[in-house]
């Protein structure tokens, strides 16, 4: 069944883990998929892979996000999804921490997130699913990860004023909150391989189903809160997390 049939999608973030899994399965159900990414090469090598539209944009940059609106509107004049998808999460002691470690951070978390929505807002159709990719953590608490857990609760709080603000034209907004999830992003935490691994090995011991998730596992959440099988959600955070934060 193609759920997301004539519908079109923009997945920022697309190019590699959980958006790029979210990509492969919005195509499979049927729908027009456009993917961001900042690296050019990469971004090129995924679209060409998952047969979708790649366009280049830093969330970071306004200039970037209004070029991607812009090109949006020109070529399919409105949306129905928008996967607000692109973050990085990285951990340090509260002592070593500084401006850039903390910006970086927010500027493509939090800010990244909220000028994504604002930018693509206008070409949202009505009845439209926007999605906040969010955390598992955004209720936890973890030494080290001060930061990257502060946006995320960020980006929950902004599902709920979202959906309060597009509310009036039936556009539903919903947080996406993973559990670990083994990626490219695990990588580029900043922790040491023992670290990751002990903390790895946490969660799936704390963890109900004793696993990690796969990202199809999410991508298939993801295609559930962008279809109209969720038509009654909205401001609501799905956590898909094998049960450890509630657990």
């Amino acid at each position: 069944m193609a759920r997301l049939n004539n519908k079109t999608a923009v997945i920022t973030g697309g190019t590699t883990g959980i958006g790029f899994e979210t990509a492969k399965q919005f195509v499979v159900e049927g729908a027009r998929v456009i993917i961001t990414g900042q690296n050019e090469e990469r971004l090129q090598s995924a679209a060409k892979e998952l047969g979708v539209i790649p366009i280049r944009a830093d969330v970071r940059s306004l200039h970037d996000l209004n070029a991607l609106a812009a090109q949006v509107k020109a070529e399919f004049g409105g949306l129905d999804i928008l996967f607000a998808n692109a973050g990085i999460g990285l951990f340090a002691p509260l002592d070593v921490i500084d401006e850039v470690f903390y910006d970086d951070q927010f500027d493509i978390n939090v800010k990244g997130v909220f000028f994504t929505v604002q930018k693509l807002a206008e070409l949202l159709n009505e009845g439209a699913s926007v999605i906040l990719n969010a955390s598992a953590v955004s209720e936890k608490g973890a030494a080290m990860g001060s930061v990257y857990f502060a946006t995320k609760a960020a980006v929950r709080s902004l599902a709920r004023t979202l959906a309060a603000e597009l509310a009036s034209r039936k556009i539903r907004v919903n947080a996406l909150s993973p559990g670990f999830v083994p990626t490219n992003f695990q990588n580029k935490m900043g922790l040491a391989p023992e670290v990751l691994n002990s903390f790895e090995n946490y969660i799936k011991q704390s963890a109900p189903l004793k696993r990690f998730g796969a990202a199809e596992e999410i991508a298939l959440s993801a295609v559930f809160l962008a279809s109209d099988e969720s038509s009654y959600m909205t401001a609501a955070d799905l956590v898909v997390d094998g049960g450890f934060m509630n657990v």
